[in-house]
Parts: C-alpha cells; structure tokens; sequence
C-alpha cells in the first residue's frame, strides 16, 4: 500500500470517529459529555495550531543548525556560483 493511501485511510478513520464522537453518536467513556462538548469542537484548531508550531520550529531549528553542516553549506555554495555563472552565460544580470 503507497503512502498516500495509508494516510488517506488513517485520515478517513479518524475524521469519521471524530464526528461520529462530536455527534454524539458514539459515547466517550470515562468523561462527563459537557466537557466532551466543550472540547471537540476545539480541537481542529488546537491541532492545526500545534502542527504549525512543530513545523515552524522545525523551520527554525533547521537554519539554526545550517552550519552545523560544512559540506551541505559549501555544496550549496557551490550550486549558487554555478546557477550565477549559468544565468551569466544566458545575459542575464544576476549581482
């Protein structure tokens, strides 16, 4: 099975549990159903907002950390120069 149908099939699962659960169609065990309606329909955003925090931070963290890398950072020098010469060869002001 490809990647792209696992998450699908994951992702189909759990936004069908979570409205079946935001619904009240399925009971959620061991918690009081005002606080489950408090929650759930929160919860969405509270999602999207710590994805986007992970991926800010992991953002962050990897140019924080850029010149931990000596040759990944000459390598893309490297690769600049040679797009800056390419693109000089074609008349093309670059500097």
């Amino acid at each position: 099975m490809a990647r792209l149908h696992r998450v699908l099939l994951y992702s189909s699962i759990f936004v069908s549990l979570y409205l079946l659960v935001l619904f009240q169609v399925l009971p959620v065990p061991l918690i009081d159903a005002g606080t489950v309606q408090d929650i759930l329909p929160v919860l969405p955003w509270w999602l999207l907002v710590s994805f986007g925090s992970y991926s800010l931070w992991t953002l962050g963290w990897g140019v924080f950390t850029f010149r931990d890398c000596p040759e990944a950072y000459q390598e893309l020098l490297q690769e600049i120069n040679e797009a800056k010469n390419d693109l000089r060869s074609r008349a093309v002001t670059v500097d």
